[in-house]
């Protein structure tokens, strides 16, 4: 399955949340806390376990229509915090080439 396919989930060892006193987005965990840039933290707001990464991408793209050609830096966003355990992934996800 392609990776703009999958269907990305929050781990659920994290809490994603809004900071006021930070001003942005925020993955809370057990021992700490990862502040999220201004376009993470939108795409992360966007993870609700039952829209594909391509929906994630379009829903965004409607958002901010002055971003062209964001889909790409969606999905290498998504393959990142997949790697950082942020997101989990269907165990068939790739990597579209």
């Amino acid at each position: 399955m392609s990776l703009k396919n999958c269907v990305p989930s929050l781990n659920p060892m994290y809490r994603l949340q809004w900071e006021n006193y930070q001003e942005a987005y925020v993955l809370l965990y057990p021992e700490g806390m990862v502040k999220l840039n201004g376009s993470a933290g939108e795409i992360m707001a966007m993870v609700d376990g039952k829209r594909d990464v391509t929906a994630i991408a379009t829903a965004l793209s409607e958002k901010f229509p002055e971003a062209q050609g964001i889909e790409a830096d969606i999905v290498e966003f998504i393959q990142h915090a997949a790697e950082k355990e942020w997101l989990q992934l269907p165990a068939d996800a790739v990597q579209a080439p």
